[in-house]
């Protein structure tokens, strides 16, 4: 049973993002603020659901957020400042397109920047213990799979339209097969090392 809030301020926001373990695309996050009486049944970490009950949820935190924020933040700004920089930049601007400021804010994970001095808290799992950082790892899932879904279409050998950029096999066959596009982040490691031995 997810908790409704960590803190007592009244204000309170959640935040979380998805990609950051991808080799293409962006890192992309969102920032929840609920109502006091929200309640979803099947609300929980967007890793737990099925992409079936992502979809569902969407519109219905959309719509029963007090507000929500996402934003993307792109593959040339990972390789220029590193994804742990650029997950946290991504929680920035989606706290930024909140209209109403948060008295609080709790970040899934354990590190985040202060943010327009804004206390915060950092919560390890957080996404499965409180209801707004829950809703804001489904918002965060489910914008970037839309984002994934639409780039797939200029390069559907690397089938992103299922893996949604992470390191399957099929993705990184496919890199191996065809090399890298604009949208493949050049500063990890896209394929293991072995594969890159000169012999």
């Amino acid at each position: 049973m997810l908790l409704e809030k960590h803190s007592s301020f009244n204000i309170e926001c959640g935040t979380d993002e998805a990609g950051r373990g991808c080799l293409a695309g962006p890192v992309t996050a969102a920032a929840v603020i609920l109502p006091e009486d929200f309640k979803n049944s099947i609300l929980n970490d967007s890793k737990q659901l099925s992409e079936k009950k992502r979809d569902i949820l969407k519109p219905i935190i959309e719509e029963q957020a007090l507000n929500f924020g996402v934003a993307h933040v792109f593959q040339e700004e990972i390789d220029s400042i590193n994804i742990l920089n650029a997950s946290i930049l991504a929680m920035h601007k989606s706290i930024e397109k909140l209209i109403q400021n948060p008295e609080f804010i709790i970040v899934d994970g354990n590190k985040f920047k202060p943010f327009n001095n804004i206390p915060f808290e950092t919560i390890i799992k957080g996404d499965g213990k409180y209801l707004s950082i829950a809703a804001a790892s489904i918002l965060a899932k489910t914008h970037r799979d839309i984002y994934m879904n639409q780039i797939h279409e200029e390069f559907p050998m690397y089938n992103w339209k299922k893996n949604k950029g992470y390191p399957t096999k099929e993705h990184r066959e496919a890199i191996k097969k065809y090399g890298i596009t604009k949208y493949h982040r050049k500063s990890f490691r896209l394929l293991p090392e072995q594969l890159k031995l000169n012999l």
